[in-house]
């Protein structure tokens, strides 16, 4: 499987194969100087590229597995004679002293000039956009799901807004597993690989009941959190049990220009998170924000049942109540969330470690409530964005 799939066309192109059927400026001239070659594109644009950043990059069958396409070429030494450089028919050809031969395809090496390397790399994957005052999901039909342009819409919605429907589906068990299945493997926890959603005996967790569930993520307790998680909806016949949303990376921003100090002590002060029942003993020590390396949410967890013992200095204890308080009441601001009722045939998708969600309580004696749950990784969201955006 995975030899048919980085042996295919696409794939070798982004290896830096020849692809020709791909649009884009030729090559038009090219000269070595010193370490490095420099290349000419028709449409004007210049790049300059180091030899040995050439040579690590070669495609051929001597450099990269014929199958697999990874590399073979180790770049353990410099390169200290210039090769024989030449153009063939908008193609760059180099021939080092070696004898050895590689060939660059001209969209593969101008997508890659180096002098645009502190750019953000070209990439399909939408960027993120907070919610902003009366934001409302995208929502895409089940039967356009199923085809190429219904199932790329979804995917940009979730990832640029991180939350999504899924509208007119059939009431048929195990649909959600389906859906996600064309994504790739879900994504196991303790509460097994899909997990239904409805009110029982004996529950283990809060969503197992009927009453009201606060905004929350999911499984802060782990080392890795799920990423993507899917809600599909099969019965909702009982009075009550509205779905809640809202975005924690906003609602974090909006905490950050209100109160620095209480975004501060959120995103730098570890807690205890821990999950415990007859078979599990789960436990994590995280922040409640956590910040990328440029100072932006990355992540957020916050989950109340779950809180672990407050294990801090006896001096910091109330300013980080405080600050747990004020993020607190920033997301159950009705200015910030989002509520609705799911369907039966609808599926809800978010972001699970930027979205928060939750539910009103709801009336088991009025009708049934049934959903069923799965989730998903992040990376295989984004690497099947990939493969249908080429």
């Amino acid at each position: 499987m995975m030899s048919a799939t980085l042996s295919s066309p696409h794939a070798r192109q982004a290896m830096g194969e020849l692809a020709p059927h791909v649009d884009g400026p030729a090559i038009v001239d090219a000269v070595a100087t010193g370490a490095r070659v420099t290349v000419d594109w028709a449409d004007g644009s210049r790049g300059h590229f180091p030899l040995l950043w050439l040579r690590d990059h070669c495609a051929c069958s001597a450099c990269r597995h014929p199958l697999t396409r990874e590399r073979l070429f180790v770049p353990l030494s410099d390169i200290d004679e210039a090769p024989t450089v030449t153009v063939d028919d908008g193609v760059l050809q180099l021939v080092w002293n070696d004898g050895h031969e590689s060939r660059f395809d001209p969209v593969w090496l101008f997508q890659r000039r180096l002098e645009n390397a502190n750019d953000a790399p070209a990439d399909p994957l939408p960027a993120r956009r907070p919610w902003a005052a009366g934001f409302r999901p995208a929502r895409i039909a089940h039967r356009d799901f199923l085809q190429t342009h219904g199932e790329r819409a979804w995917l940009e919605a979730l990832l640029r807004d991180g939350l999504v429907l899924l509208d007119d589906g059939p009431i048929a068990d195990e649909e959600v597993s389906r859906l996600a299945g064309r994504i790739g493997p879900l994504r196991a926890t303790n509460f097994g690989a899909r997990f239904d959603v409805r009110s029982k005996p004996n529950p283990n967790n809060a969503a197992y009941t009927a009453i009201g569930l606060a905004l929350h993520t999911d499984l802060p307790n782990w080392r890795q959190p799920p990423d993507i998680q899917l809600l599909y909806c099969l019965q909702n016949e009982a009075e009550g049990g509205e779905s809640t949303f809202a975005d924690g990376f906003a609602v974090a921003e909006a905490l950050r220009e209100s109160d620095p100090e209480a975004f501060r002590l959120l995103a730098e002060t570890p807690i205890d998170f821990r999950f415990q029942d007859e078979e599990h003993d789960i436990a994590i020590r995280a922040p409640v924000i956590q910040l990328d390396a440029a100072g932006r949410p990355l992540e957020i967890r916050f989950n109340n049942w779950i809180r672990d013992t407050l294990r801090l200095p006896l001096e910091r204890i109330d300013a980080w109540y405080g600050a747990y308080r004020r993020f607190w009441q920033r997301l159950h601001d009705p200015r910030h969330q989002l509520e609705f009722a799911l369907q039966p045939g609808e599926m809800v998708a978010f972001d699970n470690r930027r979205v928060l969600h939750g539910r009103k309580a709801f009336d088991p004696s009025t009708g049934q409530r049934h959903l069923q749950g799965t989730y998903l990784d992040l990376d295989l969201l984004e690497s099947r964005l990939r493969v249908l955006s080429r």
